[in-house]
């Protein structure tokens, strides 16, 4: 069994394509069927944001595997496999791990330290585990991710500052519309954990806004956000009301997931104001077309360059301290999955060996039937004397050497040697 996780992300691949690899979480499940179906895979995991879509699953055989989930992830993005195969990212093994942990870690976000990150390898590990794609190991590495996520953000400041999506937008939209916040309207497009952190980002700005729409598919949802702040500024409208709902604004952050255009340039024929669109959906749900209109700004994830570079300024030391931390989890990981392989493997040896005895003395009971029953009895108990100093010496050298690359080799001849 080993470790491989493939898929593209933002820093090897250009945004128009994350955009369209993206695949919506009610589509998550097909995908996982669709790669367990195949003869390499045994457990899958599938996470598809708007910085990444990757596999993450345990293999038979290395390249057999790789072209199985390139090709699965060609028909389940609609992307071919041509056009993924030079922005692909390949882990192995050990490599699976260390690329895993720092994603939870914040260390692959566009801006460091993020926390969103981890509600969505979170989400991804419990629809595996509902699709029953995934097995002890694979969510064994997930649950330590996220553990090491979480140590990560406790024990340094990496997460000090803008450390998300949701905040990095407000802290643009603060730049760049300044005083011009004051009293006006900003509309929230999705009512999910992305819109959340925009809403309360926006909520405690300092640029006082005076009224703040949730729009959404749900009403439900979006009613449950707004109460979750407890803000008479907050209210809420149905999506088809969108059209209204953006006249007048200044401010509009689109959160939500959608395969088609939500805003177009039709819905800003009767503006009243200048506006700024600041579009963090994946893919993305703001017609480009409204570039083109006389007071209107739109902004993507692609512009959140220019806060991730003020952040890395002074954060250089942050992130290797963060990396010291992914390093050390990825050696406990390692170890811990060694020597866990070591206790089954001197389990198995020790059944494997009492099986024998038992056979043998069972064969063997007619030889016996002159002996008493207290004298058959301390035949039965030398013969497992015998096999428990038998399996003395190989237990104690697969447990002392458990964690260490020696202990994977005397693990392989163990099971060799004994045909377990």
């Amino acid at each position: 069994m080993s470790f491989i996780s493939v898929g593209i992300d933002h820093e090897h691949a250009p945004l128009d394509l994350l955009e369209r690899a993206t695949v919506v979480e009610l589509e998550w499940g097909r995908v996982l069927a669709a790669l367990l179906a195949n003869k390499n895979i045994n457990e899958a995991v599938f996470v598809s944001t708007c910085l990444r879509t990757e596999v993450y699953a345990t293999i038979e055989l290395f390249h057999g595997a790789v072209d199985e989930i390139v090709a699965t992830l060609a028909v389940a993005t609609g992307v071919s496999s041509d056009e993924l195969q030079p922005h692909l990212t390949i882990h192995f093994d050990r490599g699976v791990p260390n690329h895993l942990f720092q994603v939870a870690a914040g260390l692959k976000s566009v801006v460091p330290g993020e926390h969103e990150v981890l509600g969505q390898l979170r989400r991804a590990l419990e629809r595996a585990d509902e699709e029953h794609a995934v097995g002890p190991n694979l969510a064994e590495l997930f649950r330590r991710s996220l553990s090491t996520g979480r140590r990560v953000r406790s024990e340094t400041a990496i997460a000090r500052g803008s450390t998300s999506f949701a905040q990095a937008t407000v802290h643009m939209a603060e730049n760049e519309l300044g005083d011009s916040l004051i009293g006006a309207r900003a509309v929230i497009v999705g009512a999910g954990q992305l819109a959340s952190g925009v809403l309360r980002s926006l909520r405690d700005s300092k640029f006082a806004l005076g009224e703040i729409i949730i729009v959404n598919r749900t009403l439900e949802r979006a009613e449950e956000l707004a109460s979750g702040v407890d803000d008479s500024r907050v209210s809420v409208t149905a999506l088809e009301n969108i059209g209204a709902a953006v006249q007048g604004a200044r401010l509009i952050v689109t959160a939500i997931e959608a395969t088609d255009t939500v805003l177009r340039e039709h819905h800003f024929e009767e503006k009243t104001t200048e506006v700024l669109i600041m579009d963090l959906a994946m893919p993305r749900v703001v017609d480009v077309s409204v570039d083109d209109l006389p007071g209107v700004e739109r902004r993507d994830i692609s512009h959140l360059g220019v806060i991730v570079n003020k952040t890395l300024a002074d954060r250089h030391t942050l992130v290797d301290e963060a990396l010291g931390i992914v390093e050390q989890e990825v050696e406990k990981f390692h170890h811990d999955m060694r020597s866990r392989g070591a206790a089954a493997i001197v389990m198995e040896l020790r059944d494997h060996l009492e099986m024998l005895r038992e056979k043998e003395v069972e064969r063997r009971l007619a030889d016996l039937s002159d002996l008493s029953e207290e004298q058959r009895e301390r035949v039965v108990s030398l013969t497992r004397s015998l096999v428990a100093k038998i399996a003395h010496a190989p237990t104690l050298a697969l447990k002392d050497a458990s964690g260490t690359d020696r202990g994977q080799r005397l693990s392989e001849a163990t099971r060799n040697l004994f045909d377990l």
